[in-house]
């Protein structure tokens, strides 16, 4: 048994959320911005998007936690890089074979997951070093706060673009959509705000637990 894996406690609840939110790959650790920015268009394309990277992201993180023992750390990247390039390959003929429009609209971020900086970084510092179990929980949590930080973006920016969601018609006739939001600099826009509603909700969480603290350290201090 390899050192990683006696150091692997048991598989509880933060497992999971410790990639869904608080290193959530988009709103924590600003990975993956490309797929985030250029295909969150419409709410359809980010939670394809978002699937395709998890399937990929899981898969992956289970057969090199597997193969972690076994592949010299001297070509571990290229090696985690023919593992990821392979279930690409595999989800881009899928989607090809499921629908030929969606695929036409995500066009070649499909093949470019291959080089998401979310997933290598996932591979090189979770599931390279963690037993399968454990691996795996902590990929889907990363998958699913991926996926989640793309249908946020996605969904505002087709409400506000084209005044839909996931084509259905949200708004009257009368509602003037704001092209803006369809174009690149939406998406930028969106991110941000994002961005700083999840810095302000992760202050607001740690200074609530601030007070509890040090009402802690005043109460041991008295006792002594």
């Amino acid at each position: 048994m390899s050192s990683a894996s006696k150091q692997d406690g048991p598989i509880t609840y933060e497992t999971f959320m410790s990639g869904a939110w608080k290193q959530n790959p988009v709103f924590s650790r600003l990975l993956g911005l490309c797929p985030a920015l250029a295909v969150s268009n419409t709410a359809v394309n980010s939670l394809v998007m978002g699937l395709a990277s998890s399937v990929v992201v899981i898969c992956s993180s289970i057969i090199i936690s597997l193969l972690r023992n076994v592949i010299p750390k001297q070509i571990r990247i290229a090696a985690y890089m023919i593992v990821i390039a392979t279930f690409v390959t595999a989800v881009d003929y899928g989607i090809h074979a499921l629908s030929l429009e969606l695929y036409d609209a995500l066009g070649a971020f499909i093949l470019l997951i291959v080089v998401n900086c979310m997933i290598l970084g996932q591979c090189e510092s979770h599931a390279s070093k963690h037993r399968v179990t454990t691996a795996a929980v902590n990929a889907g949590g990363t998958a699913a706060g991926f996926t989640a930080a793309l249908l946020m973006i996605g969904s505002i920016r087709e409400i506000l673009g084209f005044g839909t969601f996931f084509g259905i018609t949200v708004f009257g006739e009368g509602f003037q959509t704001w092209a803006i939001f369809v174009l690149p600099p939406g998406g930028f826009f969106v991110l941000a705000v994002w961005l700083i509603i999840f810095a302000m909700v992760q202050r607001r969480k740690e200074m609530s637990a601030r007070p509890q603290s040090a009402r802690s350290g005043k109460e041991v201090v008295h006792a002594t």
